[in-house]
């Protein structure tokens, strides 16, 4: 297997687009990538797009087609993927599969999803078939009910509590005013976070990732195309994906996502590295909860001791150990669901290339982990200077 190299990455505004179409942000993510990275058209030997509601809420199919026709690339392979929130991940790791494979030399990795025109009840019933229909979703649970019972054994098990919830938020947020992509770009309280309606028990509206529209892309490449790239390329250490439960009924533990946690096991395997290597993670933060979680599974804190780290400011721009989410998260960026796996994969290489609206001062292996689901499927890519 070849190495393969991320030569160029992009992301439209997250928020609201009513004068764009999904097609219309894809492109525009897509355009900016391959800009990026510096490679002809013709150089690219494949288009894998990820979504999830595009079916659902505009009746299209075929998309990555059209995204080709669109973007000058007519007569390449184009694949759509779906998985769930976690379906741009998993559009990259074909990409560079087929990168790795020999089976292309270059390949565009795009994700994007337009929510906001059905409102808030028809996506959260959209939202709702990334479960298991014919239990979960015909008792009525919605993902915001599911991760509040995550969030209320977590506080069972290990004591986390409302104050938790809230420095993930206002830390994420916080991170969110500076990146010109973000969706929220202003500050939080907790005040303010305590008096936001409350959505499931325990969270409330500041808990949960907001309804967004926006596109992320990638450009892979071998090494020889890599070099190329205007802004520097970035070598891709691992990139794993694993499947996990998908309903309550198959859960052993409703405080860890098995998924996550085999997928950052590969990922550190393939990678030759471990937690303590990582200088800066985006990780799947769709909910507050989801990041105490996420931040165990994924090796960096012992379960029990997420919640304390984070309130005490352990994961934060200039502490000693990893940094989380920089780019404000799901929370603070906004979570088109197509589209966050490569997001965060865009917000990684700018640490790496030293251009990241919150920069580290020094940052050179990175993690993206993007979750699916109610855990149904994970991927972890841990990106590293070429």
């Amino acid at each position: 297997m070849r190495h393969t190299y991320v030569a160029g990455t992009a992301t439209t505004t997250f928020g609201r687009h009513p004068d764009k179409t999904l097609i219309d942000l894809a492109v525009e993510a897509g355009e900016m990538a391959i800009a990026d990275s510096g490679l002809e058209r013709s150089e690219i030997d494949a288009v894998y797009f990820g979504n999830f509601l595009g079916r659902g809420i505009d009746g299209q199919g075929v998309i990555a087609s059209l995204l080709a026709l669109r973007l000058g690339l007519a007569g390449v392979a184009t694949t759509n993927v779906e998985g769930a929130c976690g379906s741009a991940g998993i559009a990259l790791r074909h990409g560079v599969l087929s990168v790795a494979a020999g089976a292309a030399t270059a390949t565009l990795c795009i994700g994007a999803e337009h929510m906001t025109r059905p409102g808030t009840q028809a996506i959260t019933k959209l939202l709702t078939e990334a479960g298991e229909m014919a239990t979960d979703g015909a008792a009525g649970l919605t993902f915001p009910g599911f991760f509040g019972l995550v969030a209320n054994a977590h506080a069972a098990r290990y004591g986390s509590t409302r104050d938790d919830l809230a420095a993930v938020v206002m830390q994420n947020r916080a991170c969110a005013v500076a990146n010109p992509n973000a969706m929220f770009r202003e500050t939080v309280s907790a005040d303010q976070i305590a008096s936001g309606k409350l959505i499931a028990d325990p969270l409330r509206l500041l808990d949960c990732s907001p309804i967004s529209d926006g596109a992320a892309a990638v450009v892979v490449t071998d090494w020889a195309h890599a070099t190329s790239s205007r802004n520097g390329a970035v070598r891709v250490l691992a990139c794993e994906q694993t499947s996990g439960p998908v309903g309550i009924r198959h859960m052993e533990t409703l405080t860890s996502f098995p998924a996550t946690v085999t997928a950052a096991q590969r990922a550190y395997k393939s990678a030759g590295l471990g937690p303590r290597d990582i200088d800066v993670v985006e990780l799947h933060d769709c909910f507050s909860i989801t990041e105490l979680v996420n931040v165990a599974d994924l090796g960096f804190f012992a379960h029990g001791e997420a919640h304390t780290a984070i309130a005490e400011g352990l994961t934060t721009n200039g502490s000693p150990g990893v940094v989380v989410n920089p780019s404000g998260g799901l929370l603070g960026r906004g979570h088109p669901v197509g589209a966050t796996g490569l997001a965060q994969v865009h917000e990684v290489v700018g640490q790496l290339r030293g251009t990241a609206a919150n920069q580290l001062p020094a940052a050179h292996v990175g993690m993206a982990h993007n979750l699916g689901g109610a855990g149904a499927t994970a991927t972890v890519t841990i990106l590293g200077a070429a």
